[in-house]
């Protein structure tokens, strides 16, 4: 192909959704001139599905990606229309933070801050190949044949790589939303030894609000005491939007199965792989089938749009089937809709042919983020965009990539993940996944992870004053509620009014907020001398309280953890020179280059045994090395 150069960057990162923003902000505010491409404009940080950030895990996320000076945090903390705790009924391992978006403003305000970021540069083009030269990326191609050249890329293509709509029997090349797809890029990453495979996601159908009955639905408000996503807000304060709770009647699911062999999904015209965690509605009543019915929310996109998102009834069926069916719903018999519900198909990458930094096994510079790499949501996006940005610019800086570990953040837990264990469906990050979720609270990503970013040019002076600040005074009030003691009658009132077991030998303030019927707050009846906390920092101070028998159990295991991630293992490392490893287990440790031993064991294929035997030639080694340097 021949082409003309344009311009030299350091960065150069394809495709502006949600991973793309992060990894290119990152590059950008490490000091790295960056290039961003959207292959429209209006594509940049679109949420094409559910027009909400956070939830279950989900919300995790987002904290770690603010505590490392990311922007998702703060551009929902601006852009939301109503926000709620999920899980609070259960332990603070899993509250999980959740806010309903203004879908068009999300897009106006990243965009915005992408444009006014110094060293980055916005431009619409869609790239149709990567330029490599001796076996490392130095740049990319657009369709009008202009090239940049580049230190480092990072491919952030999300659905639009071949993307494929299908709606019924109708089927067409298509991005999301009506977007025009990525064509070429697929065919000549093949061409560079890149093997791709086919995935597959969904969304519902968007209506018209007014043509719902919300009589007929349950009302879903948001939490009256808002809390901010971001780290940089101790409080918010907004008229919010409510969402609504519908359910499906056994008349729905008839009309689906009467039509299970129109949809796309069951008639073999999909042949990419969808999110078991995120069913279409005909797979959900296929699967399902004892189930009654199923709850579907009903979500406003916007304030300045009558739309509503259908959520929970992804689909690709026929529209006509999908008008029938809907129509079978309290609230939605007279729905009208603006858009119909499709599902669509693209492609992306092995996740176990990159890097625990996200770079390439097989092109160096050249690092991989979000939907590409096989996961599915914007949060994951995000979080693998913000990581492959920061290592792109400490790569092309000389420095060593920065790899977080699974006891350290969720952002570990999902990359270690992908690109150890592989996906064979769309990854989505749950708290289960998490070994030691109780450390890798939504409260603690600041206190975890901002020092890190500091270190490596990312998060702001502001951002870490903030962060140094939050750190001592929770120290401070946490070491005067140890060292405050009352007496049993000072404080036999305020028990006996929050219904609290009296007591009978002076009392400290820590150890009554380990009662879990007592709160920081209510302590102020009889502890009215007290230094002004943050939301934030209240929070934390509790859960550390609170949890401190189970926090330092888990820490615990944690160390024993970090024997096996300590052994380190050289990437040249030549697996069939070790007698007792099995043939498999040799094959996989050749072919993935595990960075450790606890790496290893997380790989598909290797068993304790062979880690066994693993250890113990890593100390044949280590002893091999003593005694030469004892003769030396």
């Amino acid at each position: 192909m021949s082409y003309f150069i344009m311009d030299d960057y350091d960065v150069i990162v394809i495709g502006a959704g949600h991973a793309g923003c992060e990894a290119a902000l990152a590059s950008a505010r490490m000091g790295h001139k960056t290039l961003v491409f959207s292959i429209n404009l209006e594509a940049v940080a679109m949420m094409p599905c559910n027009p909400s950030i956070g939830g279950t895990g989900k919300g995790h996320l987002v904290r770690e990606i603010d505590a490392l000076g990311g922007e998702m945090g703060i551009n929902i903390d601006k852009t939301f229309i109503q926000s709620k705790m999920l899980n609070t009924a259960k332990g603070p391992a899993v509250h999980s933070l959740r806010a309903q978006a203004d879908k068009n403003l999300y897009h106006i305000e990243m965009k915005k801050t992408l444009e006014n970021q110094e060293n980055l540069h916005l431009k619409q083009g869609e790239v149709v190949d990567i330029i490599v030269e001796d076996g490392k990326v130095c740049g990319v191609i657009t369709k009008t044949n202009a090239a940049y050249r580049a230190k480092a890329v990072v491919i952030a293509t999300g659905t639009f790589l071949r993307g494929k709509i299908f709606i019924g029997e109708a089927a067409f090349e298509s991005g999301p939303n009506g977007l025009a797809p990525a064509r070429d890029l697929s065919s000549n990453l093949k061409k560079h030894g890149i093997e791709l495979r086919r995935f597959k996601t969904g969304t519902p159908c968007r209506a018209l609000s007014k043509s719902l009955d919300y009589s007929k639905m349950i009302e879903q408000k948001g939490d009256e005491k808002i809390v901010p996503f971001s780290f940089m807000n101790d409080d918010l304060k907004k008229d919010q939007i409510s969402c609504w709770l519908s359910y499906t009647t056994q008349e729905t699911h008839t009309v689906i199965r009467n039509n299970f062999s129109r949809s796309a999904l069951f008639g073999g015209q999909i042949e990419g792989v969808g999110p078991r965690y995120c069913p279409s509605i005909e797979d959900k009543i296929n699967r399902f089938s004892d189930k009654e019915r199923h709850q579907l929310f009903v979500e406003p996109e916007g304030l300045d749009t009558d739309e509503m998102y259908i959520q929970g009834m992804s689909s690709s069926l026929p529209e006509d089937v999908q008008r029938d069916f809907y129509k079978t719903i309290p609230g939605l018999e007279n729905i009208e809709i603006s858009r119909p519900a499709y599902a669509i198909e693209y492609d992306c990458i092995d996740p176990l042919m990159i890097k625990l930094s996200l770079e390439s096994r097989q092109i160096e510079n050249l690092f991989c983020a979000g939907q590409f790499n096989g996961s599915s949501g914007y949060e994951e996006a995000a979080a693998q965009g913000l990581i492959a940005g920061i290592n792109a610019a400490l790569k092309i800086s000389g420095k060593e990539p920065m790899v977080l570990k699974r006891d350290e953040a969720y952002i570990g837990v999902l990359i270690d993940d992908l690109v150890t264990k592989g996906t064979p469906e769309p990854y989505r990050i749950m708290t289960s996944r998490a070994e030691y979720r109780l450390l890798l609270r939504q409260d603690n990503a600041d206190i975890r992870l901002t020092d890190k970013s500091y270190h490596i040019g990312l998060a702001s002076e502001e951002r870490y004053r903030r962060f140094l600040a939050k750190k001592e005074h929770i120290e401070k009030e946490r070491q005067r509620l140890e060292e405050t003691f009352l007496m049993p009658l000072d404080i036999k009132e305020f028990l006996e009014s929050h219904e609290s077991t009296p007591v009978q030998n002076k009392v400290s303030l820590a150890e009554l907020l380990k009662r879990p019927e007592l709160t920081y707050e209510m302590l102020a009846e009889i502890d009215p001398v007290r230094p002004h906390l943050t939301s934030h920092e209240i929070t934390n101070l509790e859960v550390q309280i609170k949890y401190e028998g189970y926090i330092t159990k888990q820490l615990q295991q944690v160390e024993k953890f970090k024997k096996l991630e300590n052994k380190h293992l050289d990437e040249n490392l030549d697996y069939s020179a070790i007698d007792g490893l099995r043939i498999e287990a040799m094959q996989k440790l050749s072919k993935f280059k595990p960075a450790s031993v606890g790496q290893a064991s997380r790989i598909s294929g290797v068993s304790p045994a062979d880690i066994n035997v693993l250890i113990v030639y890593l100390e044949k080694q280590r002893r091999m090395r003593d005694n030469s340097n004892r003769n030396n």
